[in-house]
């Protein structure tokens, strides 16, 4: 076996680590202002829920974007539209480092979402281009798992800026990571009938293991999104996908917060402490929903079922955030804290891969976007929801809660709405 996996070679999981790290500078440059928030909080003498609206900026138009993001890429594909992104998103992440004042990141925040927007959907898309089927959970949970270690890394480092230099350093050095990924990305991304490194054994495995044919649709973006969009499937992976990301956000940006007000740590301190969850997320997500999922697939184990009991059991693992709305004792919260993001975590790169396994064909970052949208509109709602809870109530105790009732509805929309987890027919079939 490992002879005749040799002869087909490996440049598709080349290609997925070059994604898996974008996605990784991404959530650097979506993390820095958590890191940054309690000294911007000091120093430009913000509320809670001020400091909430500007957690939730970049999700503002992020979100926004996502829908015609997709439509863009369906449209013209991943290599053109993501080059286009990554530019883009090089020049916002320099322009939030020179920011001056409240409003001036605030607005430097929502251009960063607007130029990121393409990026988790085209890798999204481009799995679907360059992986089998029974190799999409693997493929999918490297870059699902950057998203997690950002924070491993990101956090102390971005700490470590911001307690040395200030925090307008937090956002610099992020800044010059996006411009060196901007120049990998152009020299090496290719979608595979482009990519002269892709041999031929390799192409036709990927083919024939099932991968999305290139190409748009034929009908048109319009038509394909109102196709989709009358389908259930897409409406339960959306609203299940959605509970995930609450949870998810709530923890991406007022967890150093978290730590800061109700665990009285220093913002070094935080970030030291920081590493564990995300440690344990980042592990989670990659060998749990990446390695485990494949593993039992390829052992004969129904393909629909082995993801859909992966996806509920992450997510009810997740439900230890009502444990964390119950202890102020930091050893509990650690624990609560790595259980709960652990088992979204371990869900996640399972639930983002259902997107390629149900869409028809050219219309993968169709319904990506819809789904990435609504999503992310979670990025905007749960540190707002958050923000103002904590203002109100002076803890964090119920915006656990409400995460803990959040995910509760997405393991309903899982496992009663869904369905079996495959291909929505083309719409020139129906």
């Amino acid at each position: 076996m490992a002879g005749v996996l040799e002869k087909i070679g490996n440049r598709r999981w080349g290609i997925g680590v070059l994604l898996a790290v974008g996605v990784l500078v991404n959530y650097l440059d979506r993390i820095s202002i958590s890191v940054a928030a309690p000294q911007l909080q000091k120093e430009l003498n913000l509320s809670s829920g001020q400091i909430g609206l500007l957690l939730s900026a970049f999700f503002w138009s992020y979100s926004l974007a996502q829908l015609p993001s997709g439509m863009l890429l369906d449209r013209f594909g991943v290599t053109r539209v993501g080059r286009i992104g990554v530019f883009l998103w090089t020049i916002a992440s320099t322009l939030t480092a020179l920011s001056t004042g409240y409003l001036g990141i605030f607005v430097a925040r929502m251009l960063l979402g607007l130029a990121e927007a393409p990026g988790m959907i085209s890798c999204q898309k481009a799995t679907g281009y360059w992986f089998p089927r029974h190799e999409r959970s693997r493929s999918t949970a490297i870059f699902d798992s950057a998203a997690k270690f950002a924070n491993v890394i990101g956090v102390p480092l971005v700490a470590f800026f911001i307690v040395r230099f200030g925090w307008r350093w937090g956002f610099g050095i992020t800044a010059i990571m996006s411009i060196a990924y901007f120049f990998a990305y152009w020299i090496l991304y290719r979608d595979p009938s482009q990519d002269k490194n892709l041999g031929t054994a390799e192409h036709a495995y990927i083919m024939a293991g099932g991968a999305v044919k290139e190409g748009p649709s034929g009908i048109g973006q319009i038509s394909m999104l109102s196709y989709v969009l009358r389908n259930r499937k897409v409406w339960a992976h959306t609203i299940g996908y959605s509970a995930y990301g609450y949870s998810f956000y709530l923890f991406l940006t007022w967890l150093p917060g978290y730590m800061v007000q109700t665990l009285h740590m220093t913002i070094l301190k935080s970030a030291a402490f920081t590493i564990i969850p995300w440690m344990c997320a980042s592990l989670a997500d990659l060998l749990i929903g990446g390695f485990a999922v494949d593993f039992f697939i390829a052992r004969g184990v129904d393909e629909s079922k082995a993801r859909k009991i992966f996806i509920i059991g992450g997510m009810i693992a997740g439900l230890a955030v009502f444990g964390i709305s119950m202890t102020q004792d930091p050893f509990w919260a650690l624990v609560w804290i790595s259980i709960a993001l652990s088992g979204i975590s371990a869900a996640a790169p399972v639930a983002s891969s259902v997107v390629s396994l149900i869409s028809p064909r050219g219309g993968t970052a169709t319904v990506g976007g819809f789904t990435n949208f609504v999503n992310n509109l979670m990025g905007v709602i749960a540190p707002i929801i958050t923000g103002f809870i904590v203002g109100w109530t002076k803890s964090f105790s119920g915006a656990f809660l409400v995460a803990g009732i959040v995910l509760l509805v997405g393991i309903l929309a899982y496992g009663f709405m869904l369905g079996r987890i495959e291909p929505i027919p083309d719409p020139d079939t129906v």
